[in-house]
């Protein structure tokens, strides 16, 4: 049996919950890995004695889970930065830009986007992401969806079908036709390769009617739903996300009082992407209400081309701690066990005994630095499964 010990860490998150500590927050602490699980956590004093094993010295740094980013778009082609120039300049954001990118993706090669998609991927680890969901929907054809789903499934179990993304040009004047052919033989193509189902269900996008429709036929074909919904204004995205049971809603940046008690009766997690806002100037969503009210919170990247790209959960973190109301720990706990729920994942997102050994060594002694030196590279080391990435 191959066995690590991580020994001397100043601070270590398991997110096994106390009651006065969600976190499950231990000091002087130390972790035995075994064949890429959690096999032991506690006082570095008590640690297990093996004779054969890999110690790792943390030298008082913070431990905590690899981040769960559980929503991303980071299979596609070419760039939308001279859109972001145009918002900063006060132009308004609209989803139209989206097909900008269908058209770039359509043209780029599989080897293309898998080489991009493998710079992603790095960057996402160097910042100590170590599970991380992947959407479709930058193509929009049946044959182009499928591509997607499959480079995606390369590097992630975690492929979600996005079909319904924008009408893309061709079908502009036939909605229904188009909404038939992703309740169709494109969801049929996909399936093999996708996990996930989701809906852009927006003003410019989908209406909710289409929406469920999209919904039942992917959950009819077994797959689990997702909802974007709530990011541009007021909608039903978020009551509709509750109503089918769907693991998350997505942005929720304007949610009513009837949005939050769906939300906080049901399991749906409210996932919040902070990027969007810091990238398109629209307002933060309201984390405090949100957990308050019961409901379960969950911070993602939603690294894509035109809203939010990139790919670092520690600037959701600190963008989160800053803008949303959310303390440090409560912002760690959603990049971690808030991204896991959100992926309906129950071996990543915790260091507790049998779960993946995906975790992160801080160069800081505690997770609060995540948030209080935004902008600096603060990862020292990520094992995924057991294994040093860096």
């Amino acid at each position: 049996m191959t066995t690590t010990l991580i020994t001397h860490i100043g601070e270590l998150t398991t997110n096994v919950a106390t009651p006065a500590d969600p976190c499950g927050t231990r000091h002087d602490a130390a972790v035995l890995i075994a064949d890429g699980r959690i096999a032991w956590t506690g006082p570095a004093a008590d640690a297990p004695g093996e004779e054969e094993r890999r110690v790792v010295d943390a030298r008082g740094r913070a431990v905590l889970p690899g981040f769960v980013d559980s929503h991303t778009h980071v299979v596609f082609g070419g760039d939308r930065a001279d859109e972001f120039e145009a918002r900063m300049a006060g132009q308004a954001y609209a989803a139209g830009g989206i097909r900008r990118t269908v058209a770039a993706t359509r043209a780029a090669s599989d080897d293309e986007l898998r080489v991009r998609l493998a710079g992603f991927v790095a960057e996402m680890q160097a910042q100590g992401t170590t599970t991380f969901e992947v959407k479709t929907g930058y193509d929009l054809t049946m044959s182009g969806e499928e591509r997607l789903a499959r480079l995606a499934a390369e590097v992630t179990p975690e492929v979600t079908f996005l079909g319904a993304h924008v009408v893309p040009a061709e079908y502009v004047d036939d909605r229904a036709a188009y909404v038939d052919l992703v309740c169709g033989v494109m969801l049929d193509a996909v399936r093999p390769h996708a996990r996930w189902i989701d809906v852009f269900c927006e003003t410019g996008a989908f209406t909710p009617a289409e929406t469920e429709r999209i919904l039942r036929a992917g959950i009819a074909a077994g797959l689990r739903p997702r909802v974007h919904g709530n990011q541009l204004g007021a909608g039903d995205g978020a009551r509709l996300a509750a109503a089918l049971g769907a693991a998350s809603v997505d942005h929720c940046t304007y949610l009513s009082d009837a949005d939050v008690a769906a939300l906080a009766a049901g399991d749906t997690v409210a996932t919040l992407l902070p990027g969007v806002e810091f990238s398109t100037r629209h307002p933060y969503p309201d984390a405090r209400r949100l957990l308050d009210a019961g409901v379960t919170v969950a911070l993602a990247s939603d690294c894509n081309p035109g809203t939010s790209f990139t790919t670092s959960i520690p600037l959701m973190i600190a963008l989160a701690v800053r803008e949303m109301g959310m303390t440090v720990a409560e912002a760690v706990w959603a990049a971690t066990a808030g991204g896991a729920r959100a992926l309906e994942r129950t071996d990543v997102g915790a260091l507790a005994v049998g779960m993946r050994a995906d975790l992160v060594i801080l160069d800081a002694p505690t997770r609060t630095h995540l948030a209080y030196r935004p902008g600096v590279p603060l990862v020292h080391a990520v094992y995924k499964d057991g294994i040093a990435l860096r």
